[in-house]
């Protein structure tokens, strides 16, 4: 037998031994979806499908940060377990009751009282708002966001910190690395920040040279400021013009509309003790995180519950919150994403509720900023259109990027987390519920700010679509699901 008998001969004997490998591997502790994309992958290109499962395709997070995380968990749930599920003044329904526990279960975080002091949209303005806060700090700043840059839009805010600094306020920042790094002027930044005083780590640092490595494919994706355990924001804005350092898309008029909450009350000590969390992962310094307490809701107040989601949390709180909602919802229901992407049960929630006569509302942008993501949305369409759903496309240029969800005139869910596959499994994420005060009613009146410009997509309109971009939808969707 010659070489190149030989060599083709171990080839395919490799292949196979892959493949028998990887249909006996692969779905185990995956969502079908996921499985079946991997598998394909696998299948068809061997020598490309293995190699990046074994990069980015395990379903299991293991490790220092998860070890951490669950014994962040563990100590939140004991800080709280004296208190009751709901405090005095609110009364909620036996399906939120539920909800609530459940939440709790996952994530050790108890439902408390808290204000709403704002509702930010407009970037310059969220901003400002933000700045303000950190002027009227006595004692600390915490911040914690995905994406920062430091530029002519956010100077206002990290001028603040600066300031802050100067009068002997102690400022923590955290940042995403590869969510950060990509935008104009890095270096500049993070030597700006250093001279201001501000104590600044790296969230999920990739640097192989100071043996800092993890996969590349798990992001911090939260989006948090607060100030001396009395003001918290919470939302999707990210610190960074809303053009995203881009003349290409200042020129076009394309720019990312956000929303973002301003609360008080005792709800802040909750964000604080996710970002306790997060900083102690990246420092190994413990911060000190108020313990807890339950004061009555007052009339004009909200019940709030955060709610953490991320690879530390395998049970995917943030999914089974969304489920969990709509499942519930009676009347009406309301999402706003930029990236939906649905796994099997939410999209099975979301047609069920339309088909049990549950009026269904999606907003999401008419163009998606991401090629994958956008088409991969796109592939949902038709199904949510036969159901019912009433899909509202927000005009390009713009990218609708808020994060919200209401259900019926009785709770609402605002934060950091898409609708994707991403959101559920790989990347940290950030949730607040809240009921019994006025959050549902200001993002009730936000969605008919969007209802206002927005367009309404038929399915008739829908059915016109060429087949070549609806090859191109159902390709990305599958691309979608490889996690």
């Amino acid at each position: 037998m010659g070489w190149e008998q030989v060599l083709t001969t171990t080839y395919l004997v490799g292949e196979y031994v892959i493949k028998f490998f990887a249909v006996g591997t692969v779905p185990e502790n995956r969502r079908p979806a996921s499985s079946s994309a991997w598998l394909l992958l696998i299948l068809f290109l061997p020598v490309v499908g293995l190699p990046l499962y074994w990069l980015i395709g395990s379903p299991y997070v293991h490790g220092r940060r998860y070890r951490i995380q669950a014994q962040a968990n563990h100590i939140l749930a004991g800080r709280s377990a004296h208190l009751p599920l709901v405090p005095e003044g609110v009364s909620p329904s036996p399906a939120l009751t539920g909800l609530l526990h459940q939440n709790r279960q996952l994530t050790g975080m108890p439902c408390v009282d808290g204000r709403v002091r704002g509702l930010h949209d407009d970037a310059a303005e969220t901003y400002a708002a933000m700045a303000a806060a950190v002027d009227r700090a006595e004692r600390y700043v915490n911040v914690e966001f995905y994406i920062m840059a430091w530029d002519d839009t956010t100077d206002v805010f990290f001028s603040a910190l600066q300031k802050a600094v100067a009068r002997g306020v102690t400022v923590r920042l955290l940042m995403d690395h590869l969510g950060s790094r990509k935008y104009p002027d890095w270096k500049g930044f993070r030597r700006r920040l250093t001279e201001a005083g501000i104590d600044w780590h790296l969230m999920m640092p990739i640097n192989p040279l100071e043996g800092r490595w993890r996969r590349p494919d798990l992001r911090n994706h939260r989006k948090l400021l607060m100030v001396d355990g009395e003001v918290a924001f919470v939302g999707s804005h990210n610190l960074i013009d809303p053009h995203y350092g881009s003349a290409n898309n200042a020129r076009i008029g394309r720019k990312w509309h956000d929303l973002s909450l301003e609360v008080s009350g005792e709800v802040v000590a909750a964000v604080e003790a996710v970002f306790a969390t997060d900083w102690f992962i990246e420092t190994g310094e413990l911060v000190q995180a108020r313990r807890p307490v339950q004061d009555p809701v007052d009339p004009g107040e909200n019940a709030l519950q955060i709610v953490p989601s991320g690879p530390g949390f395998p049970t995917e709180p943030n999914l089974r919150l969304f489920v969990s909602l709509i499942h519930m919802a009676h009347e009406k229901i309301a999402i706003t994403s930029p990236y939906f992407v649905p796994d099997e049960s939410l999209l099975a929630a979301i047609t069920t509720a339309s088909y049990r006569g549950v009026r269904v509302e999606l907003f999401v942008g008419e163009q998606a900023d991401q090629f994958l993501v956008g088409h991969a949305q796109r592939s949902y369409y038709r199904t949510l259109l036969e159901a019912g759903v009433h899909i509202y496309l927000y005009p390009a240029p713009a990218v609708l990027h808020a994060k919200y969800l209401t259900v019926d005139d009785e709770v609402a869910v605002i934060g950091s987390s898409n609708m994707d596959f991403r959101s559920f499994t790989l990347t940290y994420e950030v949730m607040l519920l809240g009921f019994g005060g006025d959050l549902v009613s200001k993002l009730q009146a936000n969605d008919e700010q969007y209802r206002a410009v927005s367009r309404e997509l038929t399915l008739e309109e829908w059915l016109q679509e060429p087949w070549r971009r609806r090859y191109v939808d159902n390709v990305c969707r599958l691309t979608a699901a490889l996690m």
